[in-house]
């Protein structure tokens, strides 16, 4: 594969606008970093905005067999304590029988950082590692450098738009009891989620996030029956060390035509 490098050197002045950037040498990608507005909490509301070129993509937390993790590093941040980032609804990709969870065309990741110094301005400086597919996947590292101001500002329609696409909270979904039972398997483990909860739409699908690093799980199974919908995916460990799965911190997303849900937590 070709790693491709790419700088986006936001300017040391207060941006009343971002500017797009080149970030590849076959554009597939640009990037532009959203300044966004002061919370009433003190925190700063900014965001990533990547556009992909037409027929490219890229890929959510949990990508799925056929994608490329993304990860995020504020190293060489000046003023931040700690940096959240807010992922919108993702899609399903099929392609060549491999399963796929990512976005298409652009994507909007709102970014909740937390200042070491309120009112005073924030350098956000850091990497962005992501993979953009087409018909090959190209994994690309996103330089990103650029100063969040104090000073307040309006609202940013486009963070708030992407705000508004979060999946939805169990409790906003009507999910009324999650239960999570596991059995031995030839190669690892066997997760069964049990979910109480109206249909999300269509033909759902179902993401369980692994339960610690150097643990694959396999694409979701998903069967409904009324208002209860039963997940089935395998755990498998890449090393000889046993799964431990924490059952109130695992993670579940639900995504249907209508909408989504993230769920955290379920009981045995």
């Amino acid at each position: 594969m070709i790693r491709t490098r790419i700088s986006v050197l936001g300017s040391l002045f207060a941006l009343s606008s971002a500017a797009w950037a080149q970030t590849s040498p076959d554009e597939a990608v640009h990037l532009r970093v959203l300044p966004g507005w002061v919370q009433e909490d003190g925190t700063q509301m900014a965001a990533i905005d990547l556009q992909l070129a037409q027929g490219w993509k890229t890929y959510w937390r949990v990508p799925g067999d056929a994608g490329i993790p993304p990860r995020f590093s504020w190293r060489g941040a000046r003023n931040v304590e700690w940096v959240k980032v807010h992922w919108p609804t993702p899609s399903v990709f099929w392609q060549s029988g491999m399963r796929s969870v990512g976005y298409e065309n652009r994507v909007v990741l709102p970014l909740t950082v937390s200042r070491k110094r309120p009112g005073k301005d924030s350098r956000l400086k850091g990497s962005i590692d992501i993979g953009v597919c087409s018909d090959i996947c190209v994994p690309v590292t996103l330089h990103v450098d650029t100063v969040l101001p104090a000073a307040n500002a309006g609202r940013d329609a486009t963070i708030a738009a992407s705000l508004a696409a979060l999946p939805y909270t169990r409790a906003e979904a009507g999910v009324r009891a999650v239960a999570c039972s596991l059995e031995p398997t030839t190669e690892g483990m066997q997760i069964t989620a049990t979910l109480t909860m109206p249909s999300s739409g269509g033909s759902e699908e179902a993401v369980i996030e692994p339960p610690a690093a150097g643990v694959w799980v396999s694409d979701a199974q998903t069967k409904r029956q009324g208002d209860r919908l039963t997940i089935t995916a395998e755990m498998v460990s890449y090393t000889d060390d046993p799964i431990f799965v924490d059952r109130s911190s695992l993670g579940i997303m639900v995504i249907g035509d209508s909408y989504a849900v993230e769920i955290t937590g379920c009981a045995e």
